[in-house]
């Protein structure tokens, strides 16, 4: 079992900056790809980033391309979410996931069998 932990959300003014941090309860960490998903009231939860085992490879949501830069440090047994640029429309709770090995489809929350509890993004002057 592994336990995903979340931290760094808050609130920001449109334009400002945030970064998520997530560690993980496991020794393998780097076996682990990983992934940012989020879900704003009412809607479903949708895929933000993820990242591969190595961190060598990344892929995003168009939404957020450009302006959110995701990463990992397998020492710390923890990956980020650097945030820039955020928007009104960027408020939501971000969950951290893990899915042990390669996930053919990792915008799939499905693909994912481990997540965190969750941290509130509010994006709001």
């Amino acid at each position: 079992q592994v336990q995903l932990v979340e931290s760094g959300g808050g609130l920001v003014q449109p334009g400002g900056s945030l970064r998520l941090s997530c560690t993980a309860s496991t020794r393998t960490f780097s076996t682990y790809t990983m992934g940012w998903f989020r879900q704003a009231p009412g809607k479903e939860r949708e895929f933000a980033a993820s990242i591969t085992l190595s961190g060598v490879s990344t892929s995003y949501a168009d939404s957020v391309k450009g302006r959110f830069t995701i990463s990992r440090d397998n020492a710390k047994n923890t990956v980020y979410l650097q945030m820039n640029s955020l928007k009104p429309e960027d408020t939501a709770v971000y969950y951290c996931a893990a899915r042990w090995g390669m996930v053919v489809v990792p915008a799939a929350p499905s693909a994912y069998n481990y997540w965190g509890q969750g941290t509130q993004v509010t994006v709001s002057s």
